[in-house]
């Protein structure tokens, strides 16, 4: 994937890390689609960012993913990349009975949306690949796919889902010119979570965005994106700290505002 002439979709980018990615690879030279639910807030980025394109989509929505396809193509004939953002994550009570609406939301969209827009747009990134030109699918999974926070186990769950997903279908699709790359985070300062923009312990969205484009950049064949905070998570099992990362993880959950940040990747080595 080559930042520097790449036309990049990627629907889960009005706010967070999407939209971080997206104002990055633009400065990088990429061409970029950023697409979201909300048309009015996709036309403030537009306004804002010129030279970024915006197309509604609902990822959530498999007719809403073919529609957006569809502008996105016709805008874009060059498209060579798609980075599946678009995320939820919502706290579970599991000893409730009320946990399941959010369960299944949380597959809807954090799983069959990836394997949606997979379906919609792989057609055309194999055969931008067939045609010699590079091509990419950008999958974006999580440290918590690797190491479970207590309060949110569906989205473990389909970020786990994610990992081995990307694992599978970059076997298929790398001998067919397809590249398939997985962005890891940890903990990011956004919305994603209530009170995540301000916990401690998770990583600053700038930071992140830099570090994990200055990768993308020095590693255009890399499997999966790491930044240095998210390995003592990818890496816990393998390393023997599994348990002790667990049990770290989710003690800093209750009490982040109570300790460090370097407290958390005290849990446990990692190996690179």
């Amino acid at each position: 994937m080559d930042l520097t002439r790449s036309t990049v979709f990627i629907p889960g980018a009005t706010s967070g890390i999407g939209l971080a990615l997206a104002l990055r690879l633009q400065a990088r030279g990429s061409t970029v689609i950023v697409g979201g639910r909300r048309t009015a807030l996709l036309d403030e980025i537009v306004a804002a960012h010129p030279g970024i394109d915006a197309v509604r989509v609902d990822t959530a929505d498999a007719t809403s993913i073919e529609a957006a396809r569809d502008v996105v193509l016709e805008r874009h004939p060059d498209l060579d990349a798609v980075v599946a953002m678009a995320g939820i994550m919502q706290p579970e009570d599991w000893t409730s009975s009320d946990f399941l609406a959010t369960a299944e939301r949380t597959v809807t969209t954090n799983l069959l949306g990836p394997i949606r827009l997979a379906a919609a747009f792989l057609p055309h990134l194999r055969a931008r690949a067939g045609s010699g030109a590079g091509a990419a699918f950008v999958t974006v999974s999580s440290g918590l796919a690797h190491v479970p926070l207590a309060v949110t186990p569906t989205y473990n769950a389909t970020k786990a889902a994610i990992h081995r997903l990307s694992e599978g279908i970059r076997l298929q699709l790398e001998p067919a010119g397809v590249q398939v790359i997985e962005i890891v985070p940890p903990a990011v300062r956004t919305a994603l979570m209530p009170g995540q923009e301000d916990n401690p312990i998770a990583m600053p969205l700038d930071a992140f965005a830099d570090e994990a484009v200055e990768l993308l950049a020095a590693r255009p064949g890399a499997h999966e994106i790491l930044v240095e905070g998210v390995k003592f998570l990818r890496f816990a099992e393998t390393s023997g700290a599994y348990d002790a990362t667990v049990a770290r993880l989710n003690a800093t959950d209750r009490h982040a505002k109570e300790l460090h940040p370097t407290d958390l990747h005290a849990a446990g080595s990692h190996t690179a």
